[in-house]
């Protein structure tokens, strides 16, 4: 497996990642991209000049895995957006790479702190179907994962939640922002 930037005129490779976005996302997320144009549109918007696209490929060309960034706060912050690995290659490791790959072009472009939010829009975790006012804080405090929500693996490769937006989805249904320092702004 390698790791490589997703460039347009591989239709190809792009065809492949809007096909894993439909497939990653169908289970938990199944109106982020409901069909295959709208997830082509998500591609091709990661190639505009502020953002990061990279690819995981096996041996012969196939995409096991896409990670974009999106550039914010002039550079200083930069949102993951989105992550999505092949179902049959799920729990090998491919994310974590890909995950420690952005933030090395992140770190590359002088980026401090790389983010991103993770939706609980089906009651995966303790903050979905609830009320989180009038103290949101106290309820991330005591997150608990019930059923499978992608924002342990964030922990476990160095994520922290530093907040929750809720309602983001709808009533019950909020949005986990999770951020992590990639460099210090002392180097």
């Amino acid at each position: 497996m390698r790791i490589r930037t997703l460039r347009a005129e591989d239709r190809k490779a792009v065809e492949q990642v809007a096909s894993l976005l439909l497939e990653g996302f169908k289970e938990h997320h199944p109106t982020a991209w409901p069909d295959m144009e709208a997830a082509l549109k998500e591609v091709e918007e990661s190639f505009a000049r502020d953002r990061l696209s990279r690819i995981a490929v096996d041996d012969s060309g196939a995409v096991l895995g896409w990670i974009g960034g999106i550039r914010q706060y002039d550079g200083n912050v930069w949102e993951l957006h989105p992550l999505v690995v092949r179902a049959s290659h799920q729990r090998t490791g491919i994310g974590r790479v890909l995950v420690a790959d952005l933030e090395e072009r992140v770190r590359e472009r002088n980026g401090l702190t790389l983010w991103l939010g993770t939706d609980d829009e089906n009651s995966q975790t303790t903050l979905s179907a609830t009320d989180l006012y009038p103290a949101p804080l106290s309820h991330v405090a005591s997150i608990k994962n019930l059923r499978d929500h992608p924002y342990e693996f964030y922990q476990k490769v160095g994520f922290v939640i530093v907040g929750v937006m809720p309602d983001a989805n709808g009533w019950g249904k909020p949005d986990i922002f999770m951020a992590k320092r990639v460099k210090s702004d002392q180097a």
